[in-house]
């Protein structure tokens, strides 16, 4: 195990994170760390894996590890540039600009990106971990091949449910209208759930290394947390009530997470 790999990758996000700090203070946009946040797990990805690599790591875990996450990287930030370009700043930003004034510079170092740049370390342990041990445990082939089901099926999930979206925005007469078709229709967030999917497929591939790479478990579970209770899921449906008639039945009837058959639900009962 070399643990080297763990404290370059802590360099690795923290040049990453400060860069992006400082190019957002001249656009006054804190909103360009959402897109860079898959970009960094990229970074981490090669920094861990090319590290590893050089003392010794699994060749075959570490080119799936890094393939992986530069593949899911690479779209989601793309999907998330062209989202987000010409729309100004997020309002949870603006908010906190508008709450903390002319100290917002500095707070959004330690409440914006430093506290990104520290979930981000969490959540990419298991590209650290699989990339840092060397050889491969007992049933590492089975573990490869259920890992890398499990990323495919989130992959899809997440772009899928992402370009079902934004054709759905895109289209005039969707204006005011919920969102229920395609993936849509079986969870209220495909995107979310494979994203959380990507990360417990990564995890897998890297268990297959065995010894330390099991705690790399925190990684996922921090992802999935997030997204279903904390910055996905939760944050996100508190607005969609309130702006979109209609939501609250596709609440009633749609799973929030994991995809199901939409229940039944009778629309003469109460909310």
């Amino acid at each position: 195990m070399d643990w080297t790999v763990l404290g370059w990758s802590a360099l690795a996000i923290s040049l990453v994170m400060l860069t992006t700090w400082a190019v957002s203070l001249p656009l006054r946009n804190a909103s360009i760390v959402d897109p860079v946040w898959p970009l960094g797990f990229v970074v981490v990805g090669w920094v861990a894996g090319l590290t590893g690599l050089a003392s010794g790591g699994d060749g075959l875990r570490v080119a799936v590890l890094v393939a992986f996450v530069t593949v899911w990287g690479l779209r989601l930030s793309f999907h998330l540039f062209r989202r987000n370009a010409g729309h100004g700043e997020d309002f949870r930003y603006v908010a906190m600009r508008q709450k903390h004034g002319e100290r917002f510079w500095l707070i959004s170092l330690f409440t914006v990106f430093a506290t990104q740049g520290l979930l981000m370390f969490v959540v990419s342990l298991p590209l650290q971990f699989g990339s840092a041990i060397e050889g491969r445990a007992t049933g590492w082939a089975v573990l490869l091949a259920v890992g890398a089901a499990v990323w495919l099926l989130g992959f899809v999930f997440e772009s899928v449910g992402d370009a079902q979206l934004t054709a759905f925005k895109a289209d005039p007469a969707s204006k005011g209208q919920v969102m229920d078709k395609g993936l849509w229709r079986y969870t209220r967030h495909p995107n979310y759930f494979g994203d959380a999917c990507v990360w417990w497929g990564i995890f897998l591939v890297a268990a297959g290394a065995g010894g330390w790479a099991w705690i790399s478990v925190v990684g996922p579970i921090v992802m999935t947390t997030l997204l279903r209770r904390v910055s996905g899921v939760t944050l996100l449906e508190k607005s969609m009530v309130k702006r979109r008639p209609g939501y609250e039945d596709y609440v009633r009837r749609t799973s929030p997470f994991i995809p199901r058959q939409p229940r039944a639900v009778d629309p003469s009962a109460p909310n």
